[in-house]
């Protein structure tokens, strides 16, 4: 278990809108132009990939970057989500904030991308679904297994979720927990544990949402879903396609499950298998 894992729903075809290709070429066409000699671009660049991931970027939330983000988001939206409280999270998280400096620019682009200790920050198409079928709500009391860079729960944290996540990585716990805190979303709680045995002693959870993926479901969690409860995973071996399951718990405690669609994410690391 670690992270924000690689999460690529299959098939994917994935296109830029029209407004995400007018900000590529606003940001080609200033650097066409820019006086800027090539040797202090190069000196940047190279300074920029030894930036450590809890780094700001110069200028905070930009025009650009919100241009881009709601465009993003209106193609997530076409793609069939349709939650407005999922959708209006993904408007104000900024992805930007949550990937190596180097990648920024790649932030809202519909992929997964690389964060440190060799680990990745899911797909936003990704991330949307399976928000939504945790069916979200201020208020609600929410387990995440696989903290990663943070980004999904800063998603369900802006919907107004209590977020309880579980990262096995320590560092990427704390960097999480520092970066989490310094975008102001007070309403997470990271722990450094195994995610197999989940979080007992603030069990039952509303929701509980796995970023990395067991070859079956773990049932200490399923234990620790409250009645009328929603557990979404995926589900499957390392080298196989995994099925993105969603479970419910209903009044009498009586488990269902569906199959969402078919992913690949990495293997859930940690005790019993």
């Amino acid at each position: 278990m670690r992270g924000d894992r690689v999460s690529i729903a299959i098939p994917v075809v994935r296109r830029r809108s029209p407004m995400i290709q007018r900000v590529l070429a606003t940001r080609i066409a200033g650097l066409r132009t820019a006086s800027i000699p090539s040797i202090l671009l190069a000196a940047a660049a190279a300074m920029a990939s030894c930036a450590p991931l809890d780094d700001p970027p110069p200028g905070g939330d930009t025009e650009s970057f919100r241009a881009q983000r709601e465009a993003l988001v209106g193609a997530i939206a076409a793609s069939g989500v349709r939650d407005s409280a999922t959708l209006a999270a993904m408007r104000s998280v900024p992805r930007h904030e949550f990937v190596r400096p180097q990648d920024r620019r790649l932030a809202y682009d519909d992929q997964a991308l690389p964060i440190p200790e060799g680990q990745t920050i899911s797909q936003p198409s990704v991330v949307a679904i399976m928000t939504e079928a945790l069916r979200p709500s201020p208020g609600m009391k929410v387990l995440e297994i696989g903290t990663g860079s943070g980004y999904q729960a800063a998603v369900l944290a802006a919907i107004g979720c209590r977020v309880h996540t579980i990262e096995i990585v320590r560092v990427l716990a704390d960097s999480a927990r520092t970066r989490l805190t310094r975008l102001g979303y007070g309403n997470v709680v990271v722990r450094h544990g195994d995610g197999y045995l989940g979080w007992p002693e603030l069990a039952p959870f509303d929701a509980i949402v796995l970023t990395a993926a067991p070859e079956t479901m773990p049932q200490a969690l399923v234990q620790q879903l409250a009645a009328g409860g929603r557990l979404v995973a995926p589900v499957g071996a390392e080298h196989d396609v995994q099925s993105l399951v969603l479970l419910e718990k209903d009044a009498t405690g009586r488990v269902t499950t569906r199959h969402l669609l078919p992913v690949r994410f990495v293997p859930m690391r940690g005790g019993p298998h």
